[in-house]
């Protein structure tokens, strides 16, 4: 497993779905902005290469929105200018090779055309590509369910057009106003539950061989969109993700699979973008509800990678770290031997960073509390015996790791405030 090959629109539609999930009123409009954009590429007869590019940008172009009310805010209106989760967005991307040049891309995406003057912003050359993604995003967040897409289609383009040259480039405009006969792309638009797979059939995008360590920069990203969403989750993954890979290293792991069990660490809890911060953010005992909102985090995050079947492996181990040893887990109850031993190993690391870490509105437990916890949860059949046994032979070189990742967690998340503004957290 030192490489795997991999489809890209794959790879890209878990996070984009994944994205979809932080406000499901909007789900599916990273594929809709993406559809479009590809036609609108298609039309300008674009190079492959440059189709590719911003098609990619278009399928993630909102991923530094972290929270259901700017996403929201983002439908219902147009920013006037560059918008803050658009750096944010390009920050998370700039380190995962395949889409640094997506990154740039969406940096600029709400930069209006501005009579040529959105060429540039504060000095930097504009992609015209981000011009592209933010012609797509706007006629998309027009679209209104429950109305005929063809019976809309006349009063969204006159918008845009009354704003050609002002927000958007005439060029771009007419690319669209030749697009208005083609029907079925607007009825795909809104029919249609995955669009992008339509466009992957075409056969644009490649089958990616990535190395072990590309994948770990991936779910690195994956880990922020995750924990950035709130002060309160913004270093738990980091925490995870070291503690699950220390211990696979000491029961005896290979390198790779250590490898991918830090993967799966930072993937563990992607369904909490299902999560409203609300409930995240609650300081006090949470009521049913809640309580049951934040039980389906892990069923989110299954259903989320098993859209990669070359993340079996990692799917399993991620997304079971609430299932214990005695079937009392969730969502599948799973138990005893039917439990593999990365997914105990997970589970072990979640409870140890949940009860270790320090949140804004409580301490860490202290090392004798954190070990009656993990004894009793063993003696009582929740987590596996050999592998907290493992963890309490060596609980100092452990926790100090997970102390030093979840520090750098911290310092890159008050980085990560500071682009662009802060982030909204309602």
């Amino acid at each position: 497993m030192d490489k795997i090959r991999i489809n890209l629109d794959e790879l890209l539609l878990c996070l984009s779905n994944a994205v979809d999930l932080i406000s499901p009123i909007l789900s599916n409009h990273h594929q809709q902005v993406a559809y479009l954009t590809f036609f609108l590429a298609e039309q300008l007869k674009l190079p492959v290469e440059e189709q590719k590019d911003v098609f990619l940008a278009a399928l993630v172009h909102d991923i530094g929105a972290l929270s259901k009310k700017e996403r929201l805010e983002l439908i219902e209106s147009e920013p006037p200018t560059v918008n803050n989760h658009g750096f944010r967005g390009a920050k998370l991307l700039e380190r995962f090779r395949p889409l640094q040049n997506a990154a740039q891309i969406i940096k600029f995406h709400h930069q209006p055309w501005d009579n040529g003057s959105g060429r540039v912003y504060m000095g930097e050359n504009v992609p015209f590509a981000s011009h592209i993604v933010h012609l797509a995003d706007r006629t998309c967040a027009m679209l209104r369910p429950g109305r005929n897409v063809l019976t809309q289609l006349p009063e969204i383009l006159a918008a845009i057009r009354e704003k050609s040259n002002s927000v958007f480039e005439p060029g771009l405009v007419n690319a669209l106003f030749k697009l208005r006969k083609k029907d079925y792309i607007w009825l795909d638009l809104i029919t249609s539950r995955s669009p992008i797979k339509m466009i992957a059939e075409n056969g644009l995008l490649d089958i990616l061989v990535l190395e072990i360590d590309d994948i770990v920069d991936l779910a690195f990203i994956f880990s922020q969109i995750i924990d950035f969403r709130s002060r309160f989750t913004a270093c738990h993954s980091a925490g995870v993700a070291k503690t699950a890979e220390q211990l696979a290293q000491l029961v005896g792991f290979s390198p790779v699979e250590c490898k991918v069990m830090l993967i799966a660490g930072y993937l563990h809890d992607l369904g909490k973008v299902a999560v409203d911060n609300r409930i995240l953010e609650k300081p006090g005992k949470l009521d049913e509800d809640e309580f049951n909102e934040i039980r389906a985090h892990t069923y989110y995050t299954y259903h989320l990678l098993d859209a990669i079947p070359q993340f079996d492996t990692i799917k399993t181990w991620a997304s079971y770290h609430h299932e214990k040893l005695n079937g009392t887990g969730y969502p599948f109850h799973i138990k005893g031997d039917s439990l593999p031993l990365g997914s105990r190993v997970m589970a072990v690391a979640d409870v140890f960073t949940a009860i270790t870490e320090d949140r804004p509105y409580r301490r860490g437990m202290d090392d004798e509390q954190a070990i009656k916890v993990l004894n009793k949860m063993v003696a009582e059949g929740a987590l596996d015996r050999m592998v907290v046994e493992v963890l309490l032979d060596h609980f100092q070189e452990i926790n100090t790791l997970r102390q030093q990742a979840q520090q750098e967690a911290a310092e890159r998340y008050d980085r990560f405030l500071q682009t662009g503004g802060l982030l909204a957290t309602v």
